[in-house]
């Protein structure tokens, strides 16, 4: 199986505007692509994992990738996919997150000996001016054309600002740099993008003539691969410290059992063959493949030996093992009386509920357990020395769980 063969065997691939163009250059090492990366927080989050998976992949069969960071972009914001407009950063911020972009697509992405190039377009755009960007760019776009844009027509509803309408001739300018600059012929994006990519390749048509050529490609579940980054509590971040090991472990842990397959297929690097042979798994079997998944993903961002742990801290929920990865809610002298503590209160404290009323009807409806016992009274009490030797898993529903402890 070609490269290219495996990309649309595991779903990856959606629109194309040269087919046979790209899996010449895909299957014989010959594509320098790239990804833009809006800097809009300091980690970046699920929703970007396909992306880096692809790139990595891409980057195994011999092409050179290029992650592009958008820190000339953010600073106007993309209308793609949004409703409203996006929030102003600083200078600052924006050089901040780039930074630590960096460091994580680095797990992902082999840097070394020119194998791969890490770009910011703030290094080319900042440096234009308002005039030449009307004659050397604008006068190649028609302003219908762009209007027919699904990501404007979304925005025109509520308002589109003229700030916000030039993020396709921006992202568009930056692949015709990086075509000049660094030989890049193929560019990737998601499905909200297509519109901003086409203007890509159209300009480097215009500007360099019919010779030149730039393909595009969309991924298939890009965008809904943003909505996979968050959650009912927020994003899912590969930054550590913004979510463990373990919450990223069972993030994957819970997805539904119709994206399971689907999520191994795109996301993890086991061969097609052994994922083709869980196509009939079904009940139990689904579980074994989600904690698969989750391993894998695992073992991509945080490395196998966390990957281990968290594994080993998923399983101790149902077994009551050692859980010593699982989100922690520390006790304070000030929750307890006479040395104990009501189930209302651990719950409340925690943060697994919002109220001690909301934390009664959990407990009423039986939907609370403690060191996988359920908890059906409400005034049911716990001794201080429990909680201080080793401390006891508190779950709200099937997802929900905290380790609670007292620290005095």
């Amino acid at each position: 199986m070609t490269v290219f063969e495996e990309l649309k065997a595991r779903g990856l691939l959606a629109q194309l505007t040269d087919e046979e163009e790209i899996k010449e250059l895909v299957n014989h090492g010959k594509a320098t692509f790239y990804i833009g990366f809006d800097p809009t927080a300091d980690s970046l989050h699920v929703g970007h994992f396909m992306a880096l998976c692809l790139m990595k992949r891409l980057q195994m069969a011999g092409n050179k990738p290029i992650a592009l960071i958008g820190g000339g972009t953010a600073m106007i914001g993309d209308p793609s996919g949004r409703s409203d407009m996006r929030t102003m950063m600083t200078p600052e911020t924006i050089q901040h997150n780039c930074d630590c972009f960096k460091e994580q697509m680095s797990k992902f992405i082999d840097f070394s000996e020119g194998k791969a190039l890490m770009v910011n377009n703030a290094d080319w755009l900042m440096d234009l001016n308002y005039i030449e960007v009307l004659r050397e760019v604008g006068a190649h776009f028609s302003v219908n054309r762009m209007l027919t844009a699904e990501c404007y027509r979304q925005r025109m509803e509520k308002g589109l600002s003229f700030l916000e309408f030039n993020y396709m001739i921006m992202q568009s300018y930056d692949f015709y740099v990086l075509y000049q600059k660094y030989g890049c012929n193929m560019q990737f994006g998601g499905d909200d993008q297509w519109s901003n990519m086409l203007g890509g390749t159209e300009l480097i048509r215009r500007k360099l003539g019919k010779d030149a050529y730039a393909m595009t490609i969309t991924l298939l579940l890009n965008s809904e691969g943003k909505k996979m980054g968050k959650t009912q509590k927020g994003a899912v971040w590969l930054d550590p410290d913004k979510t463990t090991p373990f919450e990223f472990f069972q993030y994957w842990r819970n997805v539904a059992d119709a994206d399971v397959l689907k999520c191994i297929r795109m996301l993890t690097f086991l061969p097609l063959e052994q994922i083709d042979e869980m196509d009939h798994w079904e009940g139990s079997e689904l579980n074994k493949a989600k904690e698969i998944l989750a391993f894998e993903l695992t073992k991509l961002v945080h490395g196998e030996e966390e990957a281990s742990k968290a594994m080993e801290s998923a399983r101790a929920l149902f077994t009551g093992g050692n859980a010593e990865q699982m989100p922690t809610a520390e006790m304070g002298e000030g929750d307890f009386k006479e040395d104990k503590i009501d189930i209302l209160t651990m719950l409340a404290a925690s943060g697994l509920v919002a109220s001690r009323s909301e934390a009664r009807r959990a407990v009423e409806q039986g939907g609370v357990t403690v060191d996988g016992e359920k908890v059906t009274d409400i005034k049911a009490l716990f001794e201080k020395e429990r909680l201080a030797d080793g401390g006891i898993v508190l779950k709200r529903g099937k997802k929900n769980f905290r380790k609670i402890i007292y620290k005095g």
